[in-house]
């Protein structure tokens, strides 16, 4: 009996021991060795890569599907919003939308690289400028917000408005390099306060070129980039024989997992979605009906005792009411108001209804075409690549050729800055006997070509639409030009021709959400309006959005409701 006891004692150890052996096992391959090959990796912890951040203003967005589109009554007719059913991906979104103070943060960083005195960057400041005329009214007197909304203190955490689609795109991008070049520094691999001090227009950072041609960052300058807390322990040393030992990771990369994807426009979808926040209907796995608002329930004003009967948003209650009367104000503001004033929805979103509408990365169309696409659906795609120099090497922007852009409404903007890689339309090489796209401009796929015309006959594939006749386009939108004469004046030209048939065109873009000067009518997520994408109003901001990469959700999901 006693032996039996011994024998069964020394198998459980046994089992223990091979047991902790494989628990080791499985935790040496997944950290110090690759599973693909059993090398070791290029450290001790092996794989530095890690779960994404939330960047700087961002809230978690977990992705799912959702009825896209609305439910109720089209009283306006428009008949471009019919239900669909769509899936998004989970990203991050901006808790609030951008303010004033966060603009003029962009504003002073391009006054102080690109200096607008200086004639060959005069339009880079002026281009990126919101447009403070937008409150002027023929029969109103604005000129108070015309000339303080932007600039005064005490508009400073209020929406920025009279920014067009372009510029918030721009902003985005800046607000990428900015917050990849912090966390570079942050993590030793760039010399510190150079973001601030060593920076200027032909020497500041660029994440595609950093992650591309390292050497070409800060203008090809290394002393910044060598000399991070990180990449100086790593210069070049002698070995044992005097030979130089070349340092190894001085730079960061993708799958160093520092770096963010970038800031952007949402999409139209990751929008309606966020700001419906059907998740907080949620019961099990099943959404208890669909939002009229943002909010729960159907009406404008709160229902909660220490709250009610208070406006849950900020629009207009009637003709003539942008507020209620004075000593009762229904909703605390009679123009936008400073962000996260009203409370949140159930993402821990502020003003996705009122306050301004929100531009979106969408080209407008009238039908969301769920047959072709319903996962992480967006009209718009221009499919680029790198510029490579006859050097074979990528081409990196300079000051002597940056391109700039005049709109239709004779403003210059700049198209490419300093310090960023050229890029050139996706050609042959990327298309041949390619099955998921077949060009580099994809807006009017389905909807806008020729082919989804009844001149399809005329769609010539290896010719553009626009060496067709004009008049023959399904969207035969006005044509305003602007050009210059033999002294170099500016002279904006109106099409006044009588066969434009709409104002939609591929520069047409969606813009989401009530605002101030909307009936409770626009607060509904599912609506949408579009707008001339080089055109700026006083009702209409932004906020940016970024990808998730990983995993769909932030926790497991729970095993109770």
């Amino acid at each position: 009996m006693k032996a039996k006891r011994i024998l069964g004692i020394k198998l459980l150890l046994s089992i223990v021991l091979v047991a902790s052996s494989i628990s080791c096992s499985k935790k040496s391959s997944s950290s110090n060795t690759s599973r693909a090959t059993g090398w070791n990796m290029d450290s001790k912890k092996g794989s530095s890569s890690k779960k994404q951040q939330a960047g700087p203003g961002l809230v978690f967005v977990e992705g799912g599907t959702f009825t896209m589109g609305k439910v109720q009554d089209d009283v306006m007719h428009d008949w471009n919003n019919s239900p669909t059913q769509q899936h998004i991906q989970s990203f991050y979104m901006d808790e609030t939308e951008v303010t004033n103070s966060m603009y003029l943060d962009y504003l002073e960083w391009l006054k102080s690289v690109y200096p607008p005195n200086e004639q060959i960057y005069k339009n880079i400041y002026e281009g990126a400028s919101p447009d403070t005329l937008v409150w002027r009214n023929r029969l109103g007197y604005n000129e108070t917000m015309t000339n303080n909304y932007l600039r005064h203190p005490a508009y400073a955490d209020y929406p920025v408005v009279g920014v067009n689609w372009i510029q918030a795109v721009e902003f985005s991008n800046w607000r990428t390099q900015r917050v990849n070049e912090a966390l570079l520094e942050k993590n030793g691999y760039l010399k510190k306060d150079a973001k601030t001090l060593d920076v200027s227009a032909e020497s500041n950072f660029d994440t595609e070129t950093y992650l591309n041609s390292p050497t070409s960052a800060y203008g090809g300058n290394e002393e910044i980039v060598l000399k991070g807390s990180k990449s100086g322990k790593k210069a070049p040393k002698a070995g044992k024989d005097g030979v130089v030992v070349e340092p190894k990771n001085v730079y960061a990369q993708r799958s160093s997992g520092i770096l963010l994807p970038e800031y952007r426009l949402p999409t139209e979808a990751e929008w309606e979605y966020a700001a419906a926040a059907d998740v907080g209907q949620r019961e099990y796995n099943i959404y208890k009906g669909q939002k009229k608002y943002p909010w729960n329930g159907g009406y404008t004003r709160s229902g909660k005792r220490q709250t009610k009967g208070d406006q849950l948003a900020n629009f207009k209650q009637g003709n003539g009411d942008y507020g209620g009367i004075a000593g009762w104000s229904d909703d605390g503001a009679d123009i936008t108001n400073e962000v996260k004033k009203y409370p949140a929805n159930d993402f821990g979103l502020y003003d996705m209804a009122g306050n301004v509408a929100e531009w979106v990365q969408d080209v407008y169309r009238p039908i969301i075409d769920n047959e072709a696409n319903d996962f992480n659906y967006f009209r718009g795609n221009m499919y680029t690549k790198n510029k490579i120099g006859p050097d074979g090497k990528i081409e990196i922007v300079t000051k002597d050729n940056m391109k700039y852009d005049t709109l239709s409404n004779g403003r210059v903007v700049a198209r490419n800055f300093p310090g960023q890689i050229a890029q050139v339309p996706i050609d042959e090489q990327e298309t041949y006997l390619r099955q998921n796209f077949d060009k580099s401009d994809n807006v009017n796929y389905r909807d806008g070509d020729r082919q989804s015309t009844r001149y399809y006959k005329l769609a010539d594939a290896e010719s553009d639409d626009s060496k067709n006749a004009s008049d023959k386009l399904m969207y035969n939108s006005p044509k305003h030009n602007v050009t210059t004469d033999s002294l170099g004046n500016m002279v904006r030209n109106y099409d006044k021709s009588s066969k434009r048939t709409t104002l939609i065109n591929n520069e047409s873009r969606v813009y989401k959400g009530g605002s101030w000067r909307d009936r409770a009518y626009w607060l509904d997520p599912a609506q949408r309006r579009y707008f001339p994408q080089d055109m700026a109003t006083d009702y209409i901001g932004f906020r940016c959005a970024m990808s998730r990469v990983g995993p769909k959700a932030e926790q497991k999901r729970s095993p109770r409701n």
